[in-house]
């Protein structure tokens, strides 16, 4: 057998054990609409809402130290919350979409063992950080929201890695990142948040398209 032929099988091979044990229909595109849904959100957050800081937050007086510090007022936070459930609902229904629709076009199961495998990991961080949102939101302890959603964001894409493309992985640590700068600026969420859900994910999902798409 020639060489040639040799690297041909084992490029067989390897392209088999893959779409065995990694789940390969997820669209790069997918992540690029995310991307601009997010930015979208953001802007329209910014236009109803106000450019101003103040207009994000209301000014609250610590007694105990003596000192003022900004909190994002119920109104607001409503607002954001609405905006957030829209652009996370969008980018649900387009990466289901675009996932079906790559998987039949190169004949791939949409739901199989790994598919289900890949939900379980990136759904069990979600729902954790869904819930500590929730509580946090009740609580009235607004500026820890963007925080705390990027860093279990960044969670669920991390241990999603292992049963997907591996540089979803990269976005995850980023995602991890930007979460905890956010949390040393808690009155700048929205920007961090138009970041990591926006720019992140446009970037994430170009480099997909390229690789993996076209």
């Amino acid at each position: 057998m020639k060489e040639t032929e040799i690297q041909d099988e084992l490029a067989s091979i390897r392209s088999l054990m893959e779409r065995s044990s990694k789940f390969i229909s997820l669209s790069g595109l997918s992540g690029i609409l995310a991307g601009v849904y997010a930015l979208i959100g953001s802007a329209i957050a910014f236009v109803l809402l106000g450019y101003d800081r103040a207009d994000f937050y209301t000014k609250v007086l610590d007694y105990s130290e003596n000192d003022t510090y900004f909190v994002v007022s119920p109104p607001a936070n409503n607002l954001l919350i609405a905006i957030a459930a829209a652009v996370l609902i969008a980018s649900v229904l387009t990466g289901i979409i675009l996932s079906v629709r790559k998987a039949k076009r190169k004949g791939q199961s949409i739901w199989n063992k790994t598919s289900r495998e890949l939900l379980f990991h990136m759904a069990v961080p979600l729902v954790a950080g869904g819930l500590l949102i929730i509580i946090f939101i009740a609580r009235g302890y607004y500026g820890v929201v963007a925080p705390v959603s990027l860093i279990f964001y960044g969670l669920s894409l991390v241990a999603a890695g292992n049963f997907t493309f591996s540089g979803i992985k990269s976005l995850g640590l980023c995602e991890i990142i930007l979460g905890l700068i956010a949390a040393l600026f808690p009155g700048y969420g929205l920007y961090f948040w138009a970041f990591g859900f926006g720019i992140l994910h446009i970037i994430y999902g170009s480099v997909m398209y390229l690789k993996y798409d076209r």
